[in-house]
């Protein structure tokens, strides 16, 4: 596991560069999965747009003004921002815990100043060059596929912020304890809460800018399957806890190396030996569940199990030997990575979605199509994964699995209800 970049870096090529700890592991995957998103989205609304199934907002602009002191002030705060918290932590590296050294007033002054200075300095060059006598203002054109970044960037911030809400709404005990750090903890997120908050801003922003709602949905929904896909590659490659229950087949040492079970005895001792560990996350070892399922011998073992040494959660114990800091604990059982599992399902339920979105003729059915495979997807996926069950209710879901179901059943409707809708309110064609 690798809970930021500083250690991929140090482990592949056995460089120290320290100021790369506050890159963490799990967001950098989140970026990549926003700029892959945003590539796919783009090629869609393009595509429609080149079909006449989306249209263009003409929009008044000025042309040929000089940079006005906000914007070169705006500018000058982004830089500095960027160059005293980030580009700074390579010249003045950060002791102890990155989360804290973000959000605190910490940094390097100089490479702030100089890099704020950049910024203006470019924006003040960009503008002078196009800087006219008499500036005009011009009507343009502006197209769904050239509001890419707008979409991202609302996608991003409230998918986020929602993710945070249904994460601490799941686990409102720890939420209690500590809400300040729960709130700014950069783990803890869940995707279906994220999904549902950046619906409604994305919603919104179509509204107001005339967006066909439908075919952006269509649009979206091979993005965010791409987009949820390479988001698990950073839950599994930095250990955020979004794993499976213990895999009962096979057992770990101390330093995570995981091996076949001799017998079930084998895995009771090693319960037993790690007993004050699971008491303290179940309360009794009886409440720890548990899957017996051995794998293939074509198939490595930690395709099956994996203990998540180095996990950015510091869960776990002490791993026998390890010079990684804060990051030196490892699961005293081996659990299913279902991180690995969707990342593999859902690269290829994208690869469904993409080769057959031509082929739905009503706008809306693909983004149906879309919540029915997610759906499954991940109400699947629930059934061997750690997750707060809701007792009070029957059949003792997770949040998860409710949200899931109720994606499967208005993606139905969706395909179902679309259709017959186009039928009997057919578009009006203007007369000529």
């Amino acid at each position: 596991m690798y809970p930021n970049l500083y250690y991929v870096v140090r482990d592949l090529f056995g460089l120290d560069w320290k100021g790369l700890r506050f890159a963490n592991m799990f967001g950098f995957m989140v970026a990549l999965a926003f700029l892959a998103a945003a590539w796919v989205l783009s090629r869609e609304l393009k595509r429609k747009s080149g079909e006449g199934l989306l249209q263009y907002e003409e929009e008044k602009i000025t042309v040929g003004k000089p940079a006005g002191i906000a914007e070169l002030l705006l500018n000058f705060l982004m830089g500095f921002i960027l160059g005293y918290k980030i580009v700074g932590a390579f010249f003045s590296p950060p002791e102890g815990d990155i989360q804290e050294y973000i959000f605190s007033l910490r940094g390097n002054w100089l490479t702030g100043i100089a890099l704020g200075l950049l910024f203006a300095g470019l924006k003040w060059w960009e503008a002078n060059k196009q800087k006219l006598e008499k500036p005009e203002e011009r009507t343009i054109r502006v197209w769904p596929q050239d509001r890419i970044s707008d979409i991202i960037l609302l996608g991003a911030i409230f998918g986020f912020i929602g993710a945070k809400i249904f994460d601490n709404l799941e686990n409102w005990d720890r939420f209690v304890k500590d809400p300040v750090g729960n709130l700014l903890s950069p783990s803890g997120l869940t995707f279906y809460g994220g999904l549902i908050c950046a619906a409604l801003a994305i919603w919104w922003f179509a509204r107001k800018h005339k967006i066909g709602f439908w075919h952006l949905n269509d649009a979206a929904a091979p993005a965010l399957m791409i987009a949820y896909a390479i988001g698990r590659m950073g839950c599994q490659i930095a250990g955020d806890g979004d794993w499976g229950v213990i895999n009962s087949a096979y057992v770990a040492d101390k330093n995570g190396v995981v091996s076949p079970a001799l017998n079930e005895g084998h895995f009771q001792q090693q319960l037993i030996s790690n007993a004050n560990f699971y008491h303290t996350q179940f309360g009794s070892l009886d409440k720890v569940k548990h899957i017996s399922f051995r794998g293939p011998s074509f198939l490595p073992d930690w395709f099956f199990a994996y203990s998540y040494p180095h996990n950015v959660n510091k869960e776990g114990v002490p791993m026998a030997s390890c010079d990684w800091g804060d990051y030196c604990n490892v699961l005293p059982m081996p659990v299913f990575p279902t991180p690995l599992y969707e990342i593999i399902g859902c690269f290829i339920l994208f690869g469904i979605i993409w080769s057959v979105r031509k082929k739905f003729k009503i706008a809306g059915t693909l983004f149906g199509f879309y919540l029915v495979l997610n759906g499954i997807e991940r109400f699947l996926i629930e059934k061997i994964r750690v997750n707060t069950k809701y007792e009070s209710l029957p059949f003792q879901p997770t949040q998860a699995e409710i949200i899931s179901l109720a994606l499967i059943l208005a993606g139905i409707f969706l395909m179902w209800w679309l259709p017959r809708s186009a039928k009997n309110h057919p578009p009006v064609i203007p007369a000529s």
